[in-house]
């Protein structure tokens, strides 16, 4: 396996790669017309296709990179797919 002996700004290192990560957005095609707040970028549909990002373990390396794109059903399941849990000082 490639490591690449660099941390992240939290000390943690060779993140990508792990599971592929459902996002809270809809999936999209490109980012034309995306918001600019950081706000999930949703339709009024909560049966849309969701957007995963960044690879996992069983992907080829050059998929392993955070804007790696994919999507699925929000109800599909997978051994190489999770979520990261994400929090604010604020």
């Amino acid at each position: 396996m490639k490591k690449f002996g660099v941390a992240n700004a939290f000390g943690l290192y060779d993140m990508h790669g792990n599971v592929w990560e459902w996002c809270a957005d809809h999936w999209h095609d490109n980012y034309k017309e995306a918001p600019s707040d950081s706000k999930a970028w949703l339709f009024d549909d909560d049966n849309n296709t969701r957007l995963l990002r960044g690879g996992s373990w069983n992907s080829y390396p050059s998929f392993c990179r955070c804007a790696e794109r994919d999507w699925f059903s929000p109800n599909f399941r997978d051994h190489n797919i999770g979520f990261r849990v994400v929090c604010s000082a604020a």
